[in-house]
């Protein structure tokens, strides 16, 4: 699993699906596209339902990194505030399963990557808090466009001396959007590296040794028609390959 020859497996979350017809049972659904992102970067994708918190550890020993995708919103209690009425959809079972695959990452000292919803799980996980409902806020643009392609949608200013800010060569770039909640109260060990122009949390990295890295846009959305968007799953695996030899040098 740790020679550094293979291809990094990276374990990606899923939704949970509840059929209204046919065969009444739930199903674990993922994006085809965080796969495919996940490919072209170099790495070797699997999906994971949401099951049992206690199994976290174990699954994470078969993986070399983790993706937290996106999805529905997550309780409110888990960062002690009660419903906002725009609340959307929430997941007991991934909100629980997600909160102890962060948990189990790093405590192996797996690298974690975070989108849309990922970012959120992270920063929760950290103690930090969300904003709700942003359209609810004064004076923030619209977060949630309108066309589903995955098309650059607005821009995102980056910290010069952050990874994203090296890995996409520059401070400003443009992203898409598709979210109603966002960063609020930042978590411990997390950083701050990117924002919109009205202040909303757009990308976090970790503090620590660690390897933490998170967007609010979707990258796998977008990589296929903008290849700079290549660059968020290029880092991440490389962190990964590059916590695969170390583990590989650890005498026995």
């Amino acid at each position: 699993m740790n020679d550094a020859s293979k291809k990094p497996r990276i374990l990606i979350t899923t939704a949970t699906s509840y059929r209204k017809e046919g065969l009444l049972r739930n199903d674990s659904t993922g994006g085809l596209n965080y796969a495919q992102a996940i490919i072209q970067a170099g790495g070797l994708p699997f999906f994971v339902g949401n099951v049992a918190p206690e199994l976290a550890n174990d699954y994470m020993q078969q993986a070399d990194g983790l993706l937290l995708a996106g999805g529905a919103d997550i309780d409110p209690m888990y960062f002690q505030q009660t419903p906002h009425p725009e609340l959307g959809t929430v997941d007991e079972s991934r909100d629980s399963f997600e909160l102890a695959l962060y948990q189990a990452a790093k405590t192996q000292h797996k690298p974690v990557l975070g989108i849309c919803r990922g970012i959120q799980v992270i920063n929760v996980a950290e103690g930090g808090s969300l904003h709700q409902h942003l359209p609810a806020l004064e004076s923030v643009m619209q977060h949630s466009q309108r066309n589903i392609d995955g098309s650059l949608f607005h821009e995102v200013v980056l910290e010069a001396d952050s990874l994203l800010g090296r890995a996409y060569g520059r401070e400003r770039i443009r992203t898409n959007s598709y979210h109603h909640q966002a960063v609020d109260a930042l978590g411990d060990g997390l950083r701050v590296v990117g924002r919109t122009a009205d202040g909303v949390i757009e990308a976090l990295e970790g503090t620590g040794e660690h390897f933490v890295l998170a967007t609010q846009w979707h990258p796998e959305m977008s990589y296929a028609r903008y290849p700079q968007e290549r660059v968020v799953f290029k880092t991440f695996i490389d962190a990964v390959t590059r916590q695969q030899s170390s583990f590989k040098t650890v005498p026995a």
